[in-house]
């Protein structure tokens, strides 16, 4: 008896495309997660740097001369900390995957 080729489904077809184009775009946006952070308060048993207020990572303003503040993408982030992250904008965007770069494209 000869074999029948299985056909797909349109359903499947239509689930199958709409999750690759889902994951194309949302896994290379042109800004990573960010978080200012106090680039002093690093404490690896509290889970890493303190979060504070994102106008202290302002250019220009007094509250960023006064404090050693600045972004910090791609953290992993629990409660009022962040770590496992980087300060570089740059690195956060190349580590993304599906062909990011760091010219910020998707």
């Amino acid at each position: 008896m000869p074999r029948r080729r299985r056909r797909l489904r349109s359903s499947t077809v239509a689930l199958g495309s709409m999750g690759v184009l889902a994951a194309a775009l949302t896994s290379c946006g042109s800004e990573p997660d960010k978080r200012c952070v106090d680039r002093d308060s690093y404490d690896l048993l509290a889970g890493g740097y303190k979060i504070v207020n994102d106008g202290k990572c302002g250019t220009g303003t007094a509250a960023a001369a006064r404090a050693d503040a600045a972004w910090y993408y791609d953290p992993d982030v629990d409660g009022r900390r962040a770590d496992d992250g980087t300060f570089s904008r740059s690195e956060a965007v190349d580590r993304d995957g599906f062909g990011c770069s760091g010219s910020g494209g998707g």
